[in-house]
Protein backbone atom coordinates (compact mmCIF):
# COMPACT_ATOMS: atom_id res chain seq x y z
CA UNK A 1 0.00 0.00 0.00
CA UNK A 2 2.98 2.72 0.54
CA UNK A 3 4.54 1.90 -2.28
CA UNK A 4 1.32 2.41 -4.42
CA UNK A 5 0.52 5.77 -2.89
CA UNK A 6 4.15 6.71 -3.34
CA UNK A 7 3.63 6.13 -7.21
CA UNK A 8 0.11 8.06 -6.51
CA UNK A 9 1.77 11.37 -5.59
CA UNK A 10 4.65 10.68 -7.77
CA UNK A 11 2.57 10.44 -10.63
CA UNK A 12 0.53 13.74 -8.86
CA UNK A 13 3.44 15.48 -8.82
CA UNK A 14 4.74 14.55 -12.32
CA UNK A 15 1.49 15.27 -13.81
CA UNK A 16 1.34 18.84 -12.30
CA UNK A 17 4.81 19.55 -13.65
CA UNK A 18 4.00 17.68 -16.63
CA UNK A 19 4.54 20.66 -18.77
CA UNK A 20 8.48 20.79 -18.07
CA UNK A 21 9.07 17.41 -19.79
CA UNK A 22 9.00 18.68 -23.31
CA UNK A 23 11.59 21.81 -22.29
CA UNK A 24 13.88 19.18 -20.27
CA UNK A 25 13.60 17.05 -23.49
CA UNK A 26 13.88 19.65 -25.83
CA UNK A 27 16.85 22.08 -24.08
CA UNK A 28 19.07 18.32 -23.43
CA UNK A 29 17.87 16.94 -27.13
CA UNK A 30 19.65 20.89 -28.86
CA UNK A 31 22.73 20.09 -26.65
CA UNK A 32 23.35 16.49 -28.21
CA UNK A 33 22.27 17.82 -31.65
CA UNK A 34 24.95 20.84 -31.29
CA UNK A 35 27.55 18.47 -30.11
CA UNK A 36 26.64 15.78 -33.27
CA UNK A 37 26.69 18.19 -36.42
CA UNK A 38 29.72 19.66 -34.62
CA UNK A 39 31.24 16.47 -34.90
CA UNK A 40 29.62 15.67 -38.30
CA UNK A 41 31.27 18.71 -39.55
CA UNK A 42 34.67 17.23 -38.20
CA UNK A 43 34.67 14.18 -39.84
CA UNK A 44 32.16 15.13 -43.04
CA UNK A 45 29.37 12.40 -41.94
CA UNK A 46 26.50 14.32 -43.48
CA UNK A 47 23.35 12.97 -43.01
CA UNK A 48 20.54 12.62 -45.70
CA UNK A 49 17.88 15.47 -45.44
CA UNK A 50 15.02 12.61 -46.09
CA UNK A 51 15.94 11.38 -42.78
CA UNK A 52 14.18 14.91 -41.17
CA UNK A 53 11.05 14.19 -43.08
CA UNK A 54 10.81 10.81 -41.67
CA UNK A 55 11.27 12.04 -38.31
CA UNK A 56 8.29 15.25 -39.25
CA UNK A 57 6.21 12.38 -40.03
CA UNK A 58 6.82 10.36 -36.64
CA UNK A 59 5.95 13.76 -35.38
CA UNK A 60 2.81 14.47 -37.27
CA UNK A 61 1.43 10.96 -36.58
CA UNK A 62 1.74 11.76 -33.01
CA UNK A 63 -0.44 14.91 -33.45
CA UNK A 64 -3.08 12.86 -35.49
CA UNK A 65 -3.12 10.68 -32.69
CA UNK A 66 -4.15 13.22 -30.45
CA UNK A 67 -6.76 15.17 -32.98
CA UNK A 68 -8.34 11.78 -33.25
CA UNK A 69 -8.73 11.51 -29.22
CA UNK A 70 -9.86 15.02 -28.26
CA UNK A 71 -11.92 14.98 -31.44
CA UNK A 72 -14.22 12.23 -30.39
CA UNK A 73 -14.35 13.39 -26.70
CA UNK A 74 -16.93 15.26 -24.75
CA UNK A 75 -16.09 17.82 -22.48
CA UNK A 76 -14.82 16.79 -18.97
CA UNK A 77 -14.32 13.09 -19.35
CA UNK A 78 -12.16 10.54 -18.50
CA UNK A 79 -8.61 11.87 -19.01
CA UNK A 80 -9.48 15.31 -18.42
CA UNK A 81 -6.84 17.43 -16.28
CA UNK A 82 -7.12 20.48 -15.04
CA UNK A 83 -4.84 23.00 -13.03
CA UNK A 84 -7.27 22.41 -9.81
CA UNK A 85 -7.09 18.49 -10.61
CA UNK A 86 -8.57 15.00 -12.25
CA UNK A 87 -12.32 15.70 -14.27
CA UNK A 88 -14.31 12.99 -15.21
CA UNK A 89 -18.14 12.91 -15.36
CA UNK A 90 -18.21 9.84 -17.67
CA UNK A 91 -15.88 7.48 -18.99
CA UNK A 92 -14.55 7.44 -22.27
CA UNK A 93 -14.78 3.64 -23.77
CA UNK A 94 -15.04 3.81 -27.37
CA UNK A 95 -13.68 5.09 -30.62
CA UNK A 96 -9.96 4.97 -29.55
CA UNK A 97 -10.21 4.68 -26.08
CA UNK A 98 -11.56 1.11 -27.47
CA UNK A 99 -8.16 0.16 -28.36
CA UNK A 100 -6.22 1.83 -26.11
CA UNK A 101 -6.48 3.68 -22.48
CA UNK A 102 -4.16 6.35 -22.66
CA UNK A 103 -4.14 7.70 -26.24
CA UNK A 104 -3.22 11.19 -25.52
CA UNK A 105 -0.13 9.94 -23.65
CA UNK A 106 0.77 7.72 -26.74
CA UNK A 107 -0.17 10.83 -29.05
CA UNK A 108 2.75 13.02 -27.05
CA UNK A 109 5.14 9.89 -27.30
CA UNK A 110 4.99 9.92 -31.33
CA UNK A 111 5.55 13.90 -31.10
CA UNK A 112 8.18 13.87 -28.89
CA UNK A 113 10.16 10.52 -30.83
CA UNK A 114 10.58 12.44 -33.70
CA UNK A 115 11.97 15.31 -32.19
CA UNK A 116 14.25 12.83 -30.13
CA UNK A 117 15.00 11.29 -33.35
CA UNK A 118 16.60 14.75 -34.81
CA UNK A 119 19.03 14.48 -32.57
CA UNK A 120 21.12 11.80 -34.98
CA UNK A 121 21.94 10.15 -31.69
CA UNK A 122 20.90 6.47 -30.85
CA UNK A 123 21.83 6.83 -27.46
CA UNK A 124 19.53 9.84 -26.41
CA UNK A 125 16.52 8.13 -28.27
CA UNK A 126 17.10 5.31 -26.13
CA UNK A 127 17.16 7.33 -22.80
CA UNK A 128 14.19 9.45 -24.07
CA UNK A 129 12.22 6.24 -24.48
CA UNK A 130 13.39 5.03 -20.64
CA UNK A 131 12.71 8.61 -18.98
CA UNK A 132 9.26 8.96 -20.78
CA UNK A 133 8.38 5.27 -19.50
CA UNK A 134 9.05 6.07 -16.16
CA UNK A 135 7.89 9.30 -16.68
CA UNK A 136 4.20 8.75 -17.72
CA UNK A 137 3.92 5.24 -16.02
CA UNK A 138 3.69 7.18 -12.97
CA UNK A 139 1.03 10.23 -14.35
CA UNK A 140 -1.16 7.20 -15.86
CA UNK A 141 -0.81 5.08 -12.49
CA UNK A 142 -2.04 8.57 -10.62
CA UNK A 143 -5.24 8.64 -13.49
CA UNK A 144 -6.23 5.19 -13.35
CA UNK A 145 -6.55 5.29 -9.42
CA UNK A 146 -8.61 8.70 -9.63
CA UNK A 147 -10.24 6.68 -12.45
CA UNK A 148 -10.92 3.50 -10.31
CA UNK A 149 -12.28 5.21 -7.45
CA UNK A 150 -14.44 7.17 -9.70
CA UNK A 151 -16.00 4.63 -12.12
CA UNK A 152 -15.46 1.21 -10.24
CA UNK A 153 -15.88 -2.10 -11.74
CA UNK A 154 -17.13 0.02 -14.74
CA UNK A 155 -13.43 0.81 -15.19
CA UNK A 156 -12.21 -2.34 -14.47
CA UNK A 157 -13.80 -4.37 -17.00
CA UNK A 158 -13.07 -1.86 -19.83
CA UNK A 159 -9.33 -1.46 -18.19
CA UNK A 160 -8.97 -5.79 -18.72
CA UNK A 161 -9.80 -5.07 -22.14
CA UNK A 162 -7.61 -1.92 -23.29
CA UNK A 163 -4.52 -1.84 -22.99
CA UNK A 164 -2.70 0.81 -21.27
CA UNK A 165 -0.10 2.15 -24.20
CA UNK A 166 -0.05 -0.29 -27.15
CA UNK A 167 -2.98 -0.16 -28.59
CA UNK A 168 -4.88 -3.78 -29.57
CA UNK A 169 -8.00 -3.45 -32.06
CA UNK A 170 -9.26 -7.01 -30.58
CA UNK A 171 -12.52 -4.72 -28.89
CA UNK A 172 -12.46 -1.97 -31.27
CA UNK A 173 -15.90 -0.09 -31.01
CA UNK A 174 -16.75 3.06 -32.82
CA UNK A 175 -16.82 6.13 -31.63
CA UNK A 176 -19.87 7.39 -29.49
CA UNK A 177 -19.73 11.07 -30.46
CA UNK A 178 -18.54 12.28 -34.52
CA UNK A 179 -15.95 13.57 -35.19
CA UNK A 180 -15.69 18.03 -34.41
CA UNK A 181 -13.22 19.97 -36.62
CA UNK A 182 -13.80 22.55 -33.98
CA UNK A 183 -12.53 20.63 -30.88
CA UNK A 184 -9.74 19.23 -32.47
CA UNK A 185 -8.48 22.91 -33.50
CA UNK A 186 -9.15 24.56 -30.54
CA UNK A 187 -7.40 21.92 -28.68
CA UNK A 188 -4.59 20.82 -31.06
CA UNK A 189 -4.01 24.21 -32.28
CA UNK A 190 -0.22 24.56 -30.05
CA UNK A 191 1.01 20.87 -30.78
CA UNK A 192 1.12 21.76 -34.83
CA UNK A 193 3.14 25.11 -34.48
CA UNK A 194 4.71 23.69 -31.64
CA UNK A 195 6.32 20.72 -34.21
CA UNK A 196 7.01 22.70 -37.20
CA UNK A 197 8.43 25.34 -34.91
CA UNK A 198 11.08 22.80 -33.10
CA UNK A 199 12.23 21.34 -36.67
CA UNK A 200 12.75 24.73 -37.61
CA UNK A 201 14.96 25.33 -34.24
CA UNK A 202 16.96 22.38 -35.29
CA UNK A 203 17.36 22.84 -39.12
CA UNK A 204 18.41 26.86 -38.10
CA UNK A 205 20.75 25.61 -35.55
CA UNK A 206 22.37 22.96 -37.89
CA UNK A 207 23.23 25.14 -40.49
CA UNK A 208 24.89 27.67 -37.82
CA UNK A 209 27.02 25.01 -36.86
CA UNK A 210 27.86 23.95 -40.09
CA UNK A 211 28.20 27.06 -41.44
CA UNK A 212 25.98 27.27 -44.08
CA UNK A 213 23.97 30.04 -45.37
CA UNK A 214 20.59 30.48 -43.82
CA UNK A 215 17.69 29.95 -46.46
CA UNK A 216 13.97 30.20 -46.55
CA UNK A 217 13.21 26.41 -47.17
CA UNK A 218 10.71 23.56 -45.70
CA UNK A 219 11.14 23.91 -41.97
CA UNK A 220 11.14 27.88 -42.28
CA UNK A 221 7.62 28.24 -44.40
CA UNK A 222 6.66 25.42 -42.37
CA UNK A 223 7.19 27.13 -39.03
CA UNK A 224 5.74 30.42 -40.36
CA UNK A 225 2.38 28.96 -42.15
CA UNK A 226 1.93 26.66 -38.84
CA UNK A 227 2.66 30.02 -36.43
CA UNK A 228 0.06 32.02 -38.28
CA UNK A 229 -2.21 29.33 -38.29
CA UNK A 230 -1.58 29.31 -34.53
CA UNK A 231 -2.52 33.15 -34.41
CA UNK A 232 -5.29 32.84 -36.07
CA UNK A 233 -7.32 30.21 -34.47
CA UNK A 234 -6.18 31.98 -31.18
CA UNK A 235 -8.13 35.20 -32.23
CA UNK A 236 -11.11 32.52 -33.52
CA UNK A 237 -10.85 30.77 -30.15
CA UNK A 238 -10.99 34.22 -28.11
CA UNK A 239 -14.17 34.78 -29.90
CA UNK A 240 -15.80 31.91 -28.97
CA UNK A 241 -16.60 30.68 -32.57
CA UNK A 242 -14.53 27.27 -31.87
CA UNK A 243 -17.01 26.55 -28.34
CA UNK A 244 -19.91 23.70 -28.87
CA UNK A 245 -22.34 22.73 -26.32
CA UNK A 246 -20.98 19.81 -24.00
CA UNK A 247 -18.10 19.28 -26.38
Amino acid sequence: MALQEELKTQGDFLFKNRSYLPLIILVIGLSVFIHSEYQNKIIDNRIPELFNYIWLSISLFGLYIRVVTVAHTPKNTSGRNTKEGQIAEQLNTTGIYSIVRHPLYLGNFFMWLGVAMLTNNTWFVIAFILLYALYYKRIMYAEESFLIQKFGDTYLDWAKNTPAFIPSFKYYQKAKYPFSIKKALKKEKNGLAAVFLIFWVFSFTGKMVKGKAIEFDFWFYGALASTMIYIVLKIVKKQKLLDEINR
